[in-house]
């Protein structure tokens, strides 16, 4: 597995579950799941490292 592969693997699987294709419309929705995905990690150590 190349880094690339395990950046997008969040998004690659939360597609496959719903059925839909990762690669289809050039791959936008597997980069939205993704930042969605990453946005709750990061959000989630800044508020450990302030609060």
């Amino acid at each position: 597995m190349t880094l690339t592969q395990a950046l997008l693997w969040p998004g690659t699987k939360i597609c496959e579950r719903m059925g839909l294709d990762p690669d289809a419309d050039a791959g936008l929705i597997r980069s939205m799941f993704n930042m969605i995905v990453y946005l709750a990690v990061c959000l989630t150590i800044v508020w450990i490292i302030v609060g």
